[in-house]
């Protein structure tokens, strides 16, 4: 089972080293390339101002951000929500370096600091797939048709929740991610006589599923908890 943490943050600035702060992260959880519904969002007292250039981007004032907890009050709820999960980040080295910079703040307390190699990074991704065309994530969105209408501010959840779906279809859609472009397809009998094109509707494959396997698959299911958004891509009711 390949869980991923699709990540996004934002800041005060754009300079981790001069000082800037993270003052949100959003993150949504895979399995298998397939959001399960759970998520994590945090705001963080930056303890230093807004730039007014962050600002315009994520409309987070100082006002808003004053009663948030700091950085080292939510880092083990986020550890733990990351845990093993490999990260999945638009321009990584952005978000990477923000949150390193945040580790090390916490001294003898601070995590081992991520490491780029170790993350996937989908602007690169884009950049492979559409050579000499815009990559960024509202561009992405366009080309394969992701409702990004409520994006009218940066959001570090909404845009986490985006990405996935960038995600998917930089691995080559949801019939790919799913597999189910390598699902089985019945060989002939030897020595039977070709099959004739037929207009009629084609009859459905009867199921291969053990009672045993079907079980273990909606014993899967449910361990996803109610708020698993599954049903978006193959239906909650469908047959095995």
């Amino acid at each position: 089972m390949l869980r991923e943490i699709v990540l996004d943050t934002e800041t005060t600035g754009t300079e981790a080293k001069g000082g800037d702060r993270l003052i949100e992260i959003g993150a949504v959880e895979l399995l298998n390339h397939i959001p399960t519904g759970r998520t994590f969002h945090r705001y963080c007292n930056p303890q230093r101002a807004v730039s007014e250039g962050a600002f315009n981007v994520h409309g987070l004032s100082d006002a808003f951000l004053s009663d948030k907890p700091v950085f080292a009050e939510i880092v083990g709820e986020l550890l733990d929500f990351l845990a093993d999960g490999r990260l999945v980040i638009h321009n990584a080295p952005f978000d990477v370096g923000f949150l390193n910079m945040e580790y090390a703040r916490l001294g003898d307390r601070a995590p081992p600091p991520i490491r780029l190699e170790d993350v996937v990074d989908t602007l690169p991704m884009a950049r492979r797939k559409h050579p000499g065309a815009a990559n960024n994530l509202d561009a992405l969105c366009s080309r394969y048709g992701i409702d990004n209408t409520k994006r009218t501010k940066h959001g570090a959840l909404l845009d986490a929740q985006i990405l996935a779906e960038v995600y998917v279809e930089l691995l080559g859609g949801k019939q790919t991610s799913l597999g189910l472009l390598a699902a089985e397809v019945a060989a002939p009998v030897a020595g039977s006589a070709a099959r004739q094109t037929s207009s009629a509707t084609p009859r459905p494959y009867r199921s291969r599923l053990t009672e045993a396997e079907r079980a273990r698959h909606d014993s899967f299911r449910a361990s996803l908890g109610p708020a698993a958004i599954w049903a978006d891509y193959i239906g909650a009711d469908d047959p095995a």
